[in-house]
């Protein structure tokens, strides 16, 4: 059914810059390559559970610089991930072990709320301690690569954008369904068994949950590479557990270095915040970068963050820019967002994604 609907996610496997650019995630969803949390399983990692968060810290970056070597020789054919027996505990193991260190005062984003979300406490985003799930379906709306794709929406965000268009998951006015890692596991396992090419842990924001996220892929048994949906409002320390986890970043870039983002979305240091975790996701995975054109933000924002992408990720980089934007929850706050792009808004972003060099953006 999808071939039909989506014919663009059938003609993609074709496109050269698209699987030059993705070129390890097209390997994993053909079954060619293990996905990244597989490896992450069968690499051995030693640690002590009453090891200080620092000294867990120190050895998880050396083991990253391990998972990293392991995975060349994986792709190499140097080793085979099947022949590799599997550790008593794993560097998978040893990023729950942080992640659920970091529940008891969380920083998993940029807010750095500090609550004790294993005692009940909840921050800014208001996530507790068992994921809570939207939604769970084959998704036949994202870029063609990764069409059909199995999304799992999760409640709760880390921003406050104004437009939001899933504004009744990431501010909780849904209930949601809380579920224990294993049956999301097999949520997982259903989806790749029904055709789907990836798992793409998005929200609301996948980041407040990345803790139960890694406990549920320990109890994936099937390849399916894992995509992080995010808005890139994540801590460097988030950003160094998804080393190793992540396949795709499929990362918003959202705002310029101005005052946007704080106006807009309650999200202070955005720019910064935003370009060191793009620049990190390019060291450890691929990237799909989502620029959505806003209404009279096309000097402030579509430009700079454009010009950014080329200069400091490469031309290469697959980017979408997107033209989806309508006022949604409360864009009748903002004055500029209360309508839709006009037809020379989208040719102007067009034009600047050729004019900053980009050789590899869809709309």
């Amino acid at each position: 059914m999808w071939r039909i609907v989506r014919p663009d996610a059938l003609a993609v496997l074709n496109d050269k810059m698209a699987r030059k650019s993705l070129a390890r995630y097209f390997a994993v969803m053909q079954n060619e390559k293990p996905a990244k949390f597989l490896i992450a399983k069968k690499l051995p990692a030693d640690f002590g559970e009453d090891a200080t968060l620092e000294k867990l810290w120190q050895f998880h970056g050396e083991t990253t610089k391990q998972f990293c070597e392991l995975e060349r020789e994986i792709d190499l054919k140097k080793k085979n991930l099947n022949e590799t027996p599997s550790p008593e505990k794993s560097y998978l193991d040893l990023k729950i072990a942080i992640a659920r260190r970091m529940l008891k005062k969380c920083h998993f984003c940029v807010r750095r709320c500090g609550v004790n979300r294993l005692e009940g406490e909840r921050g800014f985003c208001k996530c507790g301690n068992a994921i809570t799930v939207s939604s769970i379906f084959e998704h036949m709306g994202e870029e063609p690569e990764l069409v059909p794709s199995g999304t799992i929406f999760t409640m709760g965000c880390t921003m406050r954008c104004k437009h939001c268009q899933n504004w009744t998951i990431s501010q909780w006015i849904e209930n949601g369904v809380p579920y224990k890692p294993e049956k999301l596991a097999d949520e997982v396992e259903d989806l790749r068994k029904g055709g789907c090419r990836n798992a793409n842990l998005v929200g609301g924001e996948p980041t407040p949950w990345l803790e139960q996220w890694l406990e549920t892929f320990k109890h994936v048994s099937v390849n399916i590479p894992v995509v992080w949906n995010s808005n890139t409002y994540y801590s460097q320390e988030t950003a160094q557990l998804l080393a190793g986890f992540a396949d795709v970043y499929l990362l918003d870039f959202k705002y310029g270095p101005g005052d946007c983002a704080e106006r807009i979305s309650e999200a202070p240091n955005y720019w910064r915040e935003c370009t060191q975790n793009h620049l990190v996701a390019k060291e450890y995975g691929e990237l799909i970068i989502r620029v959505l054109v806003l209404p009279n933000h096309l000097e402030c924002c579509t430009k700079p963050i454009l010009n950014w992408i080329a200069q400091n990720l490469g031309r290469e980089t697959r980017v979408n820019v997107m033209f989806q934007y309508r006022p949604e929850w409360r864009a009748y706050e903002i004055p500029e967002l209360r309508r839709r792009l006009i037809r020379d808004e989208m040719d102007r972003a067009i034009k600047l994604a050729k004019e900053a060099g980009l050789v590899n953006f869809i709309t």
